[in-house]
């Protein structure tokens, strides 16, 4: 259909997850018309909240479920009123030794008493020292690397002055991280603890040549020049609709349940021509486009190519099985010495021994269910209460979310393979409980267990992430290879310089799929909406170009 003057936009946004409404918030707050379709009812994306249980006043993060990189700097921008707790327990991990259960604590707030669990898991002090230094090296590392994920892209030399630690660099950026791993520490279980970073939602093992596991690694210790995992106060649903007030505070528009079907722009010209958006009404069935100077496309690089009539090329690939629990209560743990409300307020990490992830790998790969299934879990209610309503509070039920790991799209084309990776992944949980997991769980108004589990096709079809791959596509290091670039017009312009460019000038990446996209951050909704604003500044004044 033909376009009008009432349907035509500074700026149309493909996709209302978090970091498109990010990048709403900023473009709107600046003076820009802008319009936001979103394909599923609600906003959010993978970060909502919802009641997954009928009858359960329970509002689980159903998908993505902490925060560590959403930048300080975006929650002053945009005024949100969002509260994120630091977990005082870093992680706990049960393990074996001798014939008797025992556990790896960690506790942010207690140096002292993470040392003494070292040495009494360990014999020494050895793994703990070199702990310490270890995460010295990268806590150094996160407070110069963070702060650029908000700035102009930076290419690789001028990062690694600002890093300013050879040897730090060499082993983050340039070898394989399980090189780093096993110079630094030499036991088993200590070396999986650590290898876990750089596996989240990532297919790979300590020694891939292509450096995926640093990447993933790097993301997941550089958050706020920290690298702590947040808890969300109100579950992730709170994020969302923090951002979602802040876009529509602007003046940005919000239509759900519209699904773009289709985006036109060309390839010439510096952004100066307008691109088409076509969309289809799901509730209505009724179709429309709309015209913009930019659109920001915060949906997988994939995705984009599919809209412009273009072969999106090999399918990315996730790997986890995420799983959503209520419980009466939580489990009594083997290793008695370990309170189970510290236990799980942290990461409690499952079949993570260093030899135990290259097995599940090695396995994975070849197209089998894991033997051991790796997993981490975490309790969102012992931090934040809030998510339950004031009954389910008073019953004293607590919330579970389980991540496995190495469960790539592969190996779910078989109808019952979702029954047997949850089994097998529960098995190995069960493994270091004192009592099975089943006995804990709550059950909803029609009796049945309140578990359910969500695999790589699943997340496909739900939210629409191809391969179910939760980054849109394996993840970048955060700087670019040289001072030219390979997005469209000359070495320069604003789309490269933000790292958010695609081969056509008035459409950008604001989501995962960018350089110094994944997680929930906001930062590639935040790096696209400076780069539209940066190139108007280029229009507007020739000689800033």
């Amino acid at each position: 259909m033909n376009t009008n003057a009432s349907s035509r936009y500074d700026v149309v946004i493909v996709g209302g997850g978090h970091n498109g409404l990010v990048a709403a918030a900023y473009l709107a707050r600046a003076g820009q018309r802008v319009l936001v379709l979103e394909r599923l009812a609600q906003v959010g994306g993978a970060a909502v909240s919802a009641r997954a249980f009928p009858g359960v006043d329970a509002r689980l993060s159903r998908y993505s479920y902490l925060v560590s990189l959403l930048p300080r700097t975006i929650v002053r921008d945009l005024g949100l009123r969002l509260e994120l707790r630091r977990r005082r327990i870093a992680s706990y991990t049960p393990v074996e030794r001798d014939g008797s259960p025992t556990g790896l604590l960690v506790d942010a707030a207690d140096p002292a008493r993470t040392g003494e669990s070292f040495r009494a898991l360990t014999g020494g002090d050895r793994e703990w020292r070199a702990w310490q230094r270890f995460y010295g090296t990268t806590g150094r590392v996160a407070e110069r690397v963070f702060p650029t994920l908000t700035e102009p892209l930076p290419t690789r030399a001028e990062l690694r002055r600002r890093v300013a630690d050879d040897a730090a660099w060499t082993s983050l950026f340039e070898e394989p991280l399980g090189a780093v791993v096993e110079r630094t520490f030499t036991d088993d279980l200590v070396r999986g603890v650590v290898l876990t970073d750089a596996l989240i939602g990532t297919f790979t093992h300590a020694h891939d040549p292509s450096l995926r596991q640093n990447r993933c690694f790097l993301y997941h210790v550089i958050g706020n020049g920290t690298g702590d995992w947040d808890v969300p106060v109100g579950g992730m649903g709170a994020v969302t609709g923090a951002l979602a007030g802040a876009a529509l505070a602007a003046g940005a528009e919000i239509r759900t349940g519209h699904e773009v079907t289709a985006v036109a722009a060309d390839r010439d010209g510096r952004g100066r021509g307008e691109a088409e958006v076509s969309y289809r009404d799901r509730d209505g069935g009724t179709e429309g486009t709309v015209a913009a100077r930019r659109v920001l496309v915060n949906a997988a690089p994939a995705a984009l190519a599919r809209l412009l009539g273009e072969d999106p090329g090999p399918a990315p690939e996730g790997a986890q099985l995420k799983v959503n629990m209520v419980l009466r209560r939580l489990p009594r743990l083997r290793d008695t010495t370990a309170d189970p409300r510290e236990a799980f307020a942290g990461t409690f990490h499952i079949a993570e021994g260093y030899r135990q992830l290259a097995t599940a790998y090695a396995e994975a790969r070849a197209g089998r269910l894991p033997s051991a299934p790796p997993s981490e879990i975490y309790c969102h209610t012992l931090t934040d209460p809030s998510i339950l309503g004031p009954g389910a509070a008073r019953q004293g039920l607590q919330t579970l979310t389980l991540f496995g790991l190495h469960m790539p799209a592969r190996l779910f084309g078989d109808p019952v393979a979702k029954e047997r990776a949850l089994a097998a992944s529960l098995a190995e949980l069960d493994a270091v409980l004192a009592e099975p997991i089943a006995d804990c769980l709550a059950t909803d108004a029609d009796g049945r267990p309140c578990l359910e589990a969500r695999t790589p096709p699943e997340l496909e079809r739900e939210l629409g992430l191809p391969g179910g791959h939760i980054f849109h596509r394996d993840l970048a290091f955060p700087f670019r290879d040289s001072d030219g670039g390979d997005g469209p017009g000359e070495p320069g312009c604003a789309a490269v310089r933000w790292g958010v460019a695609t081969d056509r000038p008035n459409v950008l990446l604001c989501g995962a799929g960018a350089v110094r996209g994944g997680g929930v951050s906001g930062i590639p909704g935040h790096n696209a909406a400076q780069a539209v604003l940066a190139d108007l500044a280029d229009l507007a004044d020739p000689e800033r170009a």
